[in-house]
């Protein structure tokens, strides 16, 4: 698995920061979270996370963002030598790993596009979109590798069975939940094969 990771050079006191918040945004929320608590716990001053951050919706883009690409990155290791095929169900089985080592809560980008509805303007509105496309991207072009006939059509069609693996896992504890969906797109995919479309 994807343990050891960086996204980008920062002071130690930024990194002290971002760690925290990363935890305490994920088990607490967003905005039940104040910059004075954030500071405390990372063992730094308020002055000291404003001049690293510049704000609080800065910081929470920032703690998705990193978020988004150690999430990228740990499918990508899943993924790696695998046929299209494969590759497309070891997605889910990244998906599975994930929730067991950072997300037993739920996905944090649901959770934030929900706490962040009433601020349209905020800028960690872009960073939720985006991940939600580049996963529906990441099954669109994985199913043009493997030559299946719908790739659009299937590429929202697995996404929908991710997330939704991801909202049953963690609100009602199944633990099979992402296997099963694992499941339902193999079945997918074989129906969207061209022998099996002949």
């Amino acid at each position: 698995m994807v343990t050891d990771w960086q996204i980008e050079t920062r002071t130690p006191a930024a990194r002290a920061i971002l760690t925290t918040a990363g935890r305490i945004f994920y088990e607490r929320g967003i905005s039940a979270v104040g910059v004075d608590t954030l500071a405390a716990e990372a063992g730094v001053t308020k002055k000291t996370l404003y001049d690293q951050f510049g704000s609080k919706a800065a910081l929470v883009t920032a703690y998705l963002n990193e978020r988004d690409q150690h999430y990228r990155a740990w499918i990508e290791h899943e993924m790696r030598d695998r046929d299209p095929k494969t590759q497309i169900l070891s997605v889910f089985d990244a998906l599975d790993s994930w929730m067991d080592a950072h997300s037993t809560k739920g996905c944090a980008f649901v959770h934030a596009h929900g706490e962040l509805l009433g601020f349209p303007d905020h800028p960690a509105h872009a960073v939720i979109h985006d991940e939600k496309v580049w996963l529906r991207t990441l099954f669109v072009n994985l199913a043009e590798a493997a030559g299946l006939e719908q790739p659009e059509s299937l590429g929202t069609q697995l996404l929908a069975l991710l997330e939704g693996a991801t909202v049953l896992r963690s609100i009602t504890g199944q633990p099979g939940a992402v296997a099963e969906a694992r499941a339902a797109a193999r079945v997918l995919i074989e129906s969207d094969s061209p022998a099996q479309a002949r």
